[in-house]
């Protein structure tokens, strides 16, 4: 998903998605029992060409969608979810723009339901992009003000100096992203001498250059393509990729036209190397407006809420935003664990202001491979990633 893109974090969540891939169940999430701890950057050789993001305008191929301020359907009449604080915003911009990407979490159900024009009493600008990459592309030419990355992404724009703030955590990434091959290739080392297909810098291209590299896949022995999921699963349809690290949906499509799963992120987590999707709002916005941003993330933990109370209902509301069945909307989101603020805010994850939790950490040890991988050029010292990770809206959206 876009994405998305934590290099030998062995952060307890890891737990958690074993325990969603054993039992299937409705994403949970438990308190954390220890920090995790990371061990020196790879020293792999390099695989991709280095990802600097351009100071130029908005991805042109990212198409934009005005929601109107009226409730969008019968489904937007469901309360808000969740016994949170009131936050009285005394400061509006006219609008909000959030450029988010079609991914079975938390924030697509808010969307459906209307909460976001509810609850912050301005028009939301939606403006859909592909993969986190083209969401820091726009943040960078001023073009959105709340955009989802994956932690990979997130880890790159940190250390490109992207003027924004990680606010909270959309997902926890499981087997909803994975890599797939076509037949016969039945197994990672028969990747050898093969094309596999994946957008550079996202989630899926970090956990796939860690699978190479875990099973001493050498650079030269495969061809790496840079293709976001709509290009990939043309790529794919034309037979011109062996295989694929992708997100769903395009993902199930992949299944069906015959793919077979090779890995899954959450197994690739199980290794040590967990990955997030991750909600940034660029800090202009949030020193101008932090009781709007405070409100946004209050309003995505009501909406894991409204699953956690209702997972038949909620996932009917995502069905009819992704136009998928029920039971296809079923097996997207068990791929993913979401959190809500409170639990977000644990030494696992943000921490808080006055002591950062391991989420800054895991961003930097990402950029080190990153960085050792050289597709980015330089990354800051952990002290400008504690800094990004910031959990100040997460504490005022539960009231500490």
């Amino acid at each position: 998903m876009n994405h998305r893109s934590l290099s030998r974090v062995v952060l307890p969540v890891v737990l958690l998605l074993l325990a969603l891939s054993a039992c299937g169940g409705a994403p949970q999430a438990a308190a954390p029992t220890a920090a995790p701890t990371a061990p020196s950057a790879p020293t792999a050789p390099a695989t991709a060409a280095p990802t600097e993001l351009p100071a130029t305008a908005a991805p042109t191929d990212a198409p934009t969608t005005a929601a109107p301020t009226a409730a969008p359907s019968a489904a937007a009449q469901v309360p808000l979810a969740g016994d949170y604080p009131e936050i009285a915003i005394t400061n509006k911009p006219e609008k909000v723009r959030i450029g988010y990407q079609v991914i079975p979490n938390a924030e697509l159900l808010a969307k459906h339901l209307g909460w976001y024009e509810q609850v912050l009493g301005v028009p939301i600008e939606w403006k859909q992009f592909e993969s986190g990459r083209d969401v820091n592309t726009a943040i960078a030419a001023g073009g959105i003000d709340i955009g989802l990355v994956g932690s990979s992404p997130a880890a790159n724009g940190i250390s490109q100096d992207l003027p924004y703030d990680v606010i909270a955590i959309y997902d926890v990434i499981g087997n909803a992203e994975a890599l797939a091959a076509r037949a016969p290739i039945a197994s990672i080392a028969e990747l050898k001498g093969k094309k596999i297909g994946a957008p550079f810098g996202s989630t899926t291209h970090y956990s796939l250059l860690q699978i190479l590299q875990l099973n001493g896949i050498k650079p030269d022995e495969v061809t790496l393509l840079d293709l976001n999921p709509s290009d990939l699963l043309a790529a794919w349809t034309r037979g011109d990729i062996d295989a694929a690290y992708v997100w769903q949906p395009t993902l199930q499509k992949l299944y069906d036209s015959g793919g077979t799963k090779l890995i899954g992120s959450d197994e690739v987590a199980a290794k040590g190397f967990p990955t997030f999707d991750l909600a940034v709002a660029t800090r202009d916005f949030s020193d101008k407006y932090p009781e709007v941003v405070a409100a946004y993330v209050q309003t995505l933990s009501r909406a894991v809420e409204l699953y956690r109370a209702n997972p038949e209902q909620a996932t009917a509301y995502i069905a009819e935003e992704l136009s998928i069945t029920p039971d296809e909307a079923k097996a997207q989101i068990e791929g993913l664990i979401w959190l809500t603020a409170e639990e977000q805010l644990a030494d696992t994850y943000f921490g808080t202001v006055d002591k950062p939790g391991a989420l800054g950490q895991a961003l930097k040890t990402t950029a080190d491979f990153l960085l050792a991988q050289q597709v980015i050029r330089s990354t800051p010292e952990l002290p400008a990633f504690q800094q990004a990770a910031n959990p100040r809206f997460l504490q005022l959206a539960v009231g500490k």
